[in-house]
Formats: C-alpha cells, sequence, structure tokens
C-alpha cells in the first residue's frame, strides 16, 4: 500500500486532504505534518511514497522543504499545495524539482489523478533504479592485484571530470569495463554512453555513423540520419578500437575534439554538441603515427589520460577471484547449482598462457561447468581447457 505524507499547516485543508486519500478504496496510507520542520523529520525515520506539501508555512515553507527532500531523498516525487497569490512560486517549484501542484481547496479528480500519476513516476524511478544496478553489476571490474587497484584509483580521480581517457591493452582484457565505469562514475551519467567498434564498420560508413548525414549524401542516403556524436550528446561516446579508424574519419573526430561541433556528411551546416570522449585501442599508436596511419594531434588530444589494462598472464593472481565471479555468473544465467573448483584446478588455470585473456578464461570456466565434475577438479582442467 503506497504511503503518503501530508505536509500542511492549516488543519482544515489537512483533514480534507487525508480523508479524500484514506478514503479511495483503501489504498493509500497516509501520514500527516503540521509544518515543514516537523515533515523534514519524519521524511528521515520513515519511507514515503508521495509528499503532499503546502507552499506557505511557519518555521519552513515548501519551497525549502522540496530542496531539503531533494538532496535526502531525491527518488521522493512531491506535489505542491498552493493558495491565492502562490501560482507563481507553485510553477517555480516544478524546475526545483516538484512533480506538479494542485490549489486549495484541492479538487477530487484533480488530486487523485496528480496522486496515481506522481506515484507511477516514483515506481518507474525504482525500476530504473533496479535496472542501473543490474547494468553496474553487468559492468563489474573483478581483481585486487595492484594493477588492477591502481586502475580503480585512477578512475575515481578522472571520471568526476571531462577529462578524455585512452584506455590501450591487448583484446579480451575488459578496456569496455573501464570505459563503462568511467562513465558510471561521472557526472554525465544520466547522460547516455554510446559505444561505436571501430574496427567493425567499413571505413566508407564510418564517417556517417559517427557524423550522421543528410538526405542525398551518398547513393543508399534516402533520409537525414543523425550520427552517434549526436547520440551521445550530454553523455559520453566510447570509440572501441579507435586505431582501425580511416584517416579522414579521424580529422573529422579531432575537429569535433577542438571544437565541439560536428558536420553531416554532405552537410555545410555545424551541430554543436557536448560529449565526453573515451578512446581504446589493442594497437601501439605511436608506432602507427611512425607508420602514417594515425594523426599524431588526435593522439595527443585523445591521451589526455592513459590507462594500461594489462594482461591476464600480467595479472595472475586475480584468476581465483575471475574464476569465482564467472561461476557465479554462469550458473545464474543457466539457472543451474554453482559448482565449485578444486584448489589443484585453480592452481592449474593460473598457470596457463592465456593468449585470449579475460575472455578466454570466462569461456574456460563455462566448459567446465557444463562438461566437469560437481567439483570441477584438476583431471577435468587436463581434460576439458587444454590448450
Amino acid at each position: 500500500m503506497p504511503k503518503i505524507l501530508v505536509i500542511e499547516d492549516e488543519a482544515a485543508i489537512r483533514r480534507v486532504l487525508i480523508k479524500i486519500l484514506s478514503e479511495e478504496n483503501d489504498k493509500y496510507e497516509v501520514d500527516e505534518a503540521e509544518d515543514g520542520l516537523a515533515g523534514i523529520e519524519k521524511i528521515k525515520k520513515e519511507d514515503f511514497d508521495l509528499i503532499l506539501c503546502d507552499i506557505k508555512m511557519p518555521k519552513m515553507d515548501g519551497v525549502e522543504v522540496l530542496e531539503a527532500v531533494k538532496k535526502i531523498k531525491p527518488e521522493i516525487p512531491i506535489v505542491m499545495i498552493y493558495g491565492h497569490g502562490d501560482l507563481d512560486t507553485a510553477v517555480n517549484t516544478m524546475r526545483l524539482g516538484a512533480f506538479d501542484y494542485i490549489s486549495k481547496p484541492p479538487d477530487l479528480n484533480r488530486l487523485l489523478n496528480t496522486v496515481r500519476n506522481a506515484l507511477d513516476r516514483k515506481e518507474l524511478v525504482v525500476e530504473n533504479k533496479i535496472l542501473k544496478k543490474k547494468v553496474s553489476k553487468k559492468y563489474e571490474m573483478i581483481g585486487a592485484s595492484d594493477a588492477i587497484s591502481q586502475i580503480k584509483d585512477i578512475i575515481d580521480k578522472v571520471a568526476p571530470t571531462d577529462a578524455r581517457v585512452l584506455i590501450t591493452g591487448p583484446n579480451g582484457t575488459g578496456k569496455e569495463l573501464v570505459a563503462h565505469w568511467l562513465h558510471e562514475k561521472s557526472e554525465r551519467v544520466k547522460g547516455p554512453m554510446i559505444e561505436v567498434n571501430c574496427a567493425a564498420i567499413p571505413s566508407e560508413l564510418i564517417e556517417s555513423e559517427l557524423f550522421g548525414h543528410v538526405k542525398g549524401a551518398f547513393t543508399s542516403a534516402v533520409k537525414d540520419r543523425a550520427g552517434k556524436f549526436e547520440a551521445a550528446n550530454g553523455g559520453t561516446i566510447f570509440l572501441d578500437e579507435i586505431g582501425d579508424m580511416s584517416l579522414s574519419a579521424q580529422a573529422k573526430v579531432l575537429r569535433a575534439l577542438q571544437e565541439s561541433r560536428i558536420q553531416r556528411v554532405g552537410s555545410d551546416k555545424d551541430i554543436k554538441v557536448d560529449v565526453r570522449i573515451i578512446a581504446a585501442t589493442n594497437k601501439n599508436l605511436k608506432k602507427e603515427i611512425e607508420s602514417g596511419k594515425f594523426r599524431e594531434d588526435l593522439y595527443h588530444r585523445l591521451a589526455v589520460i592513459l590507462i594500461n589494462v594489462p594482461a591476464l598472464n600480467d595479472r595472475r593472481d586475480d584468476i581465483p577471484l575471475l574464476i569465482n565471479h564467472f561461476a557465479n555468473k554462469i550458473s545464474e544465467e543457466q539457472g543451474t547449482a554453482k559448482k565449485s573448483f578444486s584448489a589443484k584446478a585453480i592452481k592449474l588455470l593460473q598457470e596457463y598462457d592465456w593468449t585470449g585473456n579475460i575472455r578466454e578464461l570466462r569461456n574456460v570456466v563455462e566448459r567446465l561447468i557444463i562438461l566437469g565434475s560437481t567439483e570441477v577438479s584438476e583431471t577435468d582442467v587436463k581434460l576439458f581447457a587444454s590448450k
């Protein structure tokens, strides 16, 4: 049953609101507070699904209550109640984060519709938070080695800034996890995180993919299309395998970095974009610069912060943690009981040459869970994880 708090200093209005809400098919549990200070004390101690709050009150007015609640429990929707002459203030509270406002005396249908809509919004916010936690878990960084601890420290320092980051390391080491954590710990977390695999897009289409195009720009351009930079506006764009990007696309990315503007293919109109760029590559870009395949000026623009993700062979101490993590995840995905790994099996896996890095380790763990004994043994590893 949704719980609603009514904060109103006029006893008569408070009684009317409580009566309407309490009698609404027994749907709502209603509590009350006679002023803003008393309301805030209740909000600190209890959980509410919705707050109805008067604007003009002694001790602490409705605007102050709204600002305080947004700091303490920002997910709770607040509907402001205004009297004669307070309409301008009520409208302004929407800019401060109020869900809606209703007038005194409250209209029955308007009140109940507003309450239902606010509670639906609260449910949606909670669902989004749960989904976000799942996303965060998906991109969890597993490891306690010095190398991984250093990367986590760098992320904590760099993420809140808009500094551009270049992530390097072999394929399968988890460069995309670093990019996602940089975004999720940043001030741009409410904005989009757009991923572009530069190696997977044909060179003749990369510019259209990144910057969009206008109708008629090329044979298959039958209508205007926004690119990834526009889609990432207000958030982060992750350019994976940037070492495979064509020189002409590199020049346009450089301009976007310098001027925060792009042009769609076939257009001369500038479009302003507010995007943080995180790039990754498995190539040695300095060697690519020497061979004329990568622009040096772009490299220096991208590599404000450099993060190198080590190969799994260089962080073998993390292998037991990774095995346990993958075993849990795979059993959860397949709906089967979790299998444990014997100490000898783990030791043997630590000694393997992991050329495919973490991606290869996950595949091997999954194979052993499917084919191995109830407790995966050293023999299972020799049988099913052989190179």
